[in-house]
């Protein structure tokens, strides 16, 4: 029964974030895309396209089981090829500069053996970084870890530095965030509580993020602020299809393409060897772009 518990809560939390999502952007509405899985299972994908504030934006349900390859059976060091997984994917790209991307999942796993485990985390990619806005938002990541263990908050962190980060370009992806995998249950925490934690990381996302769109949707920007934006979206683009687990999960398991590479931007663009200006705003967020910053302290 938890795996269904489990499972119905991802859709449920699924609908949430649509409508909190739809309500905030005022233009567009998720179109809704239900598919099957070859082996068993399937999902909802919600795209929205073309809104107000977000230009393309994904909000994606599965719920599949099968067996896996013997590739990524490897991968994970697991002797039973059975699997059950469900989740829940987020990615929005926003129209202007000034709003950030953000990323978020939560997930369960289940392998044929009984071995049970769930990931997930938040993280946030401006465009241009707002010290206060990035001390707030991890504030709240703090915040929703803290309700649970102490030990959460600098552990995925810190995760989210290593795991967010194009090492062949020597830069995190963004100001970071949370990430977690494998929390299993142990001597100290329950499976019962191991989701506890998931659900009210799912649940603190979009207070968060809405709040960041509306503080910045009316900002303005040109052209040099839309070319910064298109170059920050390709290195979005290499780290999704080098580094990303989901994106190779999906591609190793047959998955639906459409909805695998939903986290990719309409746009986006590669100039060669790039360098900002000296002094630029584009310059002050390439600086804050690497690991180990205390977000928490950071000072205008």
């Amino acid at each position: 029964m938890f795996r269904e518990e489990v499972e119905a809560f991802m859709r449920q939390f699924q609908n949430e974030l649509v409508e909190a999502l739809e309500t905030c952007d005022g233009g567009a509405t998720f179109l809704r895309d239900e598919w099957t899985h070859e082996q068993g299972g399937g999902g909802i994908s919600r795209v929205i396209e073309n809104g107000n504030v977000l230009e393309k934006g994904g909000v994606n349900f599965s719920a599949v089981h099968g067996e896996l390859s013997p590739q990524f059976l490897k991968m994970l060091e697991m002797p039973d090829p059975r699997y059950f997984a469900t989740g829940v994917s987020v990615v929005m790209h926003p129209k202007s500069p000034m709003v950030p991307i953000t990323h978020m999942n939560v997930r369960y796993f289940e392998a044929g053996n009984g071995t049970a485990w769930f990931g997930g985390g938040i993280d946030l990619t401006p465009i241009y970084i707002d010290l206060k806005q990035a001390r707030e938002f991890h504030e709240a990541m703090k915040a929703v870890c803290d309700k649970h263990h102490p030990s959460y908050y600098p552990e995925f962190k810190k995760w989210a530095d290593d795991y967010f980060f194009n090492v062949h370009r020597n830069e995190t992806r963004g100001v970071g965030g949370i990430f977690f995998d494998r929390l299993m249950a142990t001597e100290e925490f329950t499976l019962e509580q191991r989701f506890a934690f998931v659900r009210d990381v799912a649940r603190a996302f979009a207070p968060f993020y809405t709040s960041i769109i509306n503080q910045n949707r009316n900002l303005p920007y040109g052209e040099r602020e839309k070319q910064w934006q298109l170059i920050r979206r390709g290195r979005y683009v290499e780290f999704n299809l080098v580094y990303d687990r989901g994106t190779k999960f999906g591609l190793l398991t047959n998955g639906r393409i459409e909805s695998i590479l939903m986290s990719l931007p309409t746009h986006a663009s590669w100039v060669y060897n790039f360098q900002p200006e000296p002094g630029s705003a584009e310059e002050k967020t390439q600086q804050y772009l690497k690991k180990d910053i205390d977000w928490l302290n950071v000072q205008e």
